[in-house]
Formats: structure tokens, sequence, C-alpha cells
């Protein structure tokens, strides 16, 4: 093999005699071939294609007659073929090549317009058989857009009809396409072909992997503790969305990958940054918790909730969420799981609000809050999960990856540990701080009367720090802590913890246990008459 080194590639512009036309989206074309045609540009073309050139009067040749071979196997091989390959690989510029060429009666051929089968359209169906799936997977497209590409220097590559347009206005004007432009466009079918294969690559990885809560076995066939089977090689492979401003602060760059605009639009304002993605993920999580039909708000900071409500009315959840902290929501996040009207729209407009999330927005909401051209207002695009089952965090030396932490409450695993049993008011509170509880940072501890968070303690090192600082937001906010409910987002180590609570007014108490000292804090919940359930679940977040 000879290689030649880029600064060595002819960088001259291409003329264009021949060109292979053979696409499965056949979106523009029509405009394509007859442009190409009208420079005198030779068509050659395969199965549907074809079919659609000949039909609209085009003049074009069909592979199976140049290479004297006709498309076989329904369709299964059609361009595969060394008069096809050899016409895209040969190197026009280097003799042998030539000589070759001429020899085998091979012409090359200059342009190559291909893209792919829809295969992941195809497999995002939930009725899909493997059978029809398999169909979709494109052999002979690849092959002719990686030939293409790799030899850049002599073909141009269309793997895409959004590059038609510029394309012609560069051949229309120059009769010839620039080095610069072939390169740019082998880039993009590469990446075109990169991303093709990783989306079979998915669907075979989710076939396969039907057991998410598969137990291990040891060598005697005993079950191990439970371990949830993860994959042994980890790939992430998401195009990119954008680059961003910054990422956490101004001094790092940052950008985001994958297609966060399935979930959400940004009907208004300033691009997103880093720390709103952030925000908006935190929020999106909280939603899922919540039925549109009883009216909530969240509002949250640096990721964490600082007040959440739900009432009859969305204007009386917001009052209520926000009264739990009044100063913490000035920049923060407010997420609405219902219309968002004009009057609780005027309750937000209030004070500075950097974004503001809900499912639907009303006319007149709009108009009133569009007037804040920095504010960044978000529509929800579908309720519905939000799409990640993992979660990543690099590490020094590798990636920890964990399934996200979205399990369903199930009341019937709760158990309820005390000698009093909670009363309906009190099992209604607890369920409520145990839903916000699993969003608030470790160690986290929520107090909850009537669907309305009063005071909420997050990220101390201290269960008991974290409890005092709820006790004391609440005391600011002068929210009496009578009758309310404790929630945990891990177990209480130690007694003193729900007797600190039982002190501020608390009555009933929900947490994991597992403690070793549970017992310790069952018999100081029963000498202070408290109701206490036990979950069996912990929240951590770190």
């Amino acid at each position: 093999m000879i290689l030649k080194p880029l600064e060595q590639l002819p960088k001259t512009p291409l003329t264009i005699k021949r060109a292979l036309l053979s696409v499965s989206d056949k979106t523009n074309i029509l405009p394509l071939a007859e442009s190409l045609h009208a420079a005198n540009v030779t068509l050659l073309s395969t199965g549907g294609t074809y079919k659609t050139l000949q039909e609209a009067g085009i003049p074009v040749t069909e592979v199976a007659s140049l290479t004297g071979f006709p498309e076989c196997l329904d369709g299964r091989v059609k361009t595969l073929h060394p008069i096809i390959h050899g016409g895209i690989l040969a190197r026009t510029s280097f003799g042998p090549d030539n000589n070759e060429l001429r020899r085998l009666q091979i012409e090359p051929i200059e342009l190559v317009v291909v893209n792919l089968y829809p295969f992941d359209s195809i497999t995002a169906r939930s009725d899909v058989a493997i059978e029809e799936a398999t169909e979709y997977i494109d052999i002979g497209g690849p092959t002719m857009v990686r030939a293409a590409a790799k030899n850049f220097a002599h073909v141009t590559i269309l793997s895409n009809p959004n590059q038609y347009y510029t394309f012609l206005s560069e051949f229309d004007s120059h009769s010839s396409i620039s080095f610069q432009t072939r390169l740019r466009l082998a880039q993009q079918a590469f990446k075109h072909t990169f991303e093709y294969e990783r989306g079979i690559s998915n669907y075979f990885n989710s076939i396969i992997h039907t057991e998410p809560n598969q137990p291990l076995k040891d060598e005697a066939g005993n079950t191990k503790k439970e371990h949830i089977v993860m994959k042994t090689n980890f790939h992430v492979n998401s195009p990119l969305h954008n680059y961003l401003r910054y990422g956490e602060n101004p001094h790092q760059n940052a950008s985001i990958y994958g297609e966060p605009d399935k979930f959400i639009d940004c009907l208004h304002g300033k691009e997103l940054s880093y720390n709103n993605y952030l925000d908006i993920d935190s929020a999106l999580r909280l939603y899922e918790d919540f039925s549109e039909t009883n009216p909530t708000c969240a509002i949250f900071k640096h990721t964490i909730p600082c007040g959440v409500a739900s009432a009859s009315t969305l204007n009386e959840a917001y009052k209520k969420a926000f009264s739990t902290d009044k100063v913490s929501p000035f920049g923060g996040v407010v997420l609405c799981n219902t219309l968002l009207d004009i009057d609780t729209a005027k309750a937000i407009d209030s004070i500075f609000t950097e974004i503001i999330i809900a499912p639907k927005y009303s006319d007149e909401t709009l108009e009133l809050l569009t007037q804040k051209k920095n504010r960044r207002l978000i529509q929800i695009l579908a309720k519905q999960k939000l799409g990640i089952q993992k979660q990543y965090r690099s590490i020094f030396g590798g990636v920890l990856v964990q399934e996200l932490n979205n399990i369903a409450t199930d009341t019937a695993s709760f158990k309820v540990v005390t000698n009093r049993q909670p009363t309906p008011r009190e099992m209604q509170d607890m369920l409520f701080a145990w839903k916000i509880v699993r969003h608030v940072k470790s160690n986290a501890i929520v107090f909850a009367k009537d669907e309305q968070t009063l005071g909420i303690g997050s990220g101390q090192t201290s269960r008991v720090d974290s409890s005092e600082i709820a006790v004391s937001k609440a005391a600011k906010e002068q929210h009496s802590l009578v009758g309310s409910a404790i929630a945990s987002d891990a177990f209480f180590p130690f007694s003193d913890g729900i007797e600190a609570a039982a002190d501020a007014g608390t009555t009933a108490v929900i947490q994991p246990g597992g403690s070793v000292r549970d017992q310790e804090v069952i018999d100081k919940a029963n000498e202070l008459d408290l109701a206490m359930v036990f979950t069996s679940i912990r929240h951590f977040r770190h």
C-alpha cells in the first residue's frame, strides 16, 4: 500500500463527471438530479432511487446494467461490486490507479449521494419485531458512504439532504467542488455512519439485556445478593446538541450532548447554561412524581427544592411553596405541573426568577412573562419518562454508572414500627414529605403538613444539623411544626434526631430504617407517642 500524507493529497477543485445516487430519504433528490443532469453529469442509480428519477424523466443509468449483475436477494445486494467501489475508491491523481481502471474498464465516480435506511425510527416503534428491524440494517449504503468519504481527495460525498443546497451553490458557481468542502463533507459522512452503527448497537443491546434485575449466582448455583446487570463495556455516544457559554464556573468549558429538545422547549430568554440544565433536570425529576390533576409548585435553587406545595389552585400552591423559604427563591427556578395561569404568573413575576417551567402557558401569561428578556421560559413537551435509566459520574481513572433513583413509592411495603398507628392525615403528610426528600441533597430532612413543605434541611454532614436547619427555616417563616410529619432520606442513627423533631412539634416520622440502633429509635418514638413508618428504601443523593 502506498500512503500519501495529507499535505500531498491533491487539493485542486474537483470536476464531477459521474454521480451515483442511492438514497433512502428522497427529500430534494429530484432538484439535485435535475441540476446535475443540466451540468452534463452522468447519473447512476439503484432500486427506488432509480425508479424515482426515471419516472421524473431524468436520464439515469441503472447500476445493474453497468455491472452486468442484477440486484439480488430481494434487494439485499445492489452496489457491492468492484465496478462500483473501484470507481469510488480510485485515486485518479495516482498513475497506477488510472492504469488499473483502464485495464479493468472501470470509470471513476466523482460524486456519491447516499443516505441510509431509517433504522432508528423503525426501532423506536414499540411493536417492531427483530425480523423487521434487521431488514433496515443498511449494508451497501454505509459501504459506499465510507468509501467515498475515505477518498475525499477525489470524491464528493453527500450523506444528508440538508447538504444539497450548499453543494449546488458551490457547484453552480464554480463547476467544481473545493478540497475544503470535500473534507468537511467527509467528516459529516463518517459521523453519519458512526451514529447509524451506534443505533444498531444500542438496539441489539436493548433486546439482549431484557432482565435488569437478574440475580447473580455463585458456583454452586445459589443466588448471591441482588445485582443490577450492567454492560461489560461502557459507551456513551450522543450527538453534540450545543456548545455552552461555560460550565459550572466561567473558567470551565462545557457542551451538552443528546436530544434535550425532545423533552423541553425554551420559549423565551437567553440560551440555557450548564447550571440551567442541571436545575431543569432536577425539576423535571420532581415533576414526574406529581399528577397534573393535583396542582403543584416547586421552587429550586442549585438543584435543591427550597419549597414545594400542592393545593386546589396553582396560585395557592405557589404561595405555599414560596412561604417555605422566602429568601432562597430569588434567582431560582419555579416548576409548575399544570397550565401556568395569569394569577400565578403575576405572583412569580413579583420577584426575580431565572427559569420558569410548565407544561402549558396561557397567552396572557406569556405576554406578561416575556417582558423580561433574560428570563427563561421552559415548556415541558410531554408528560413522559425522561428516558434516562442510568446516571454517570466521572471519577479518577473511570466512570461510575448507576440506575436512576426512580423507584416507585410502594405503600404496601411500608411498615408501621411504633405502637401508635398514624392517622390518615399523618400518613398523607408523611407520603408528601417522602416524595420530596428523595430530591433533596443528603443528609436530607423535610418537614411537611397539609401538602406543603414547612422546613427543608439539606447537604449537611450531620442529620441532626439538617434537622436543625429545617426547624430554623420553619421558625424564620413563622411556620408551626406542631402536628407535622418529618421525612429523612436515610435512617436516624440515634434517637436524638426524632427527639429533636418531636420537641419541634412533629407527630409522625417516615424513614428507611436499617440502623443497628433502630430499636432504640423505636423505643424513643413510643415514649414520645410518635407514629413512625419504615420504608426500607434509602434515598441518598450526593
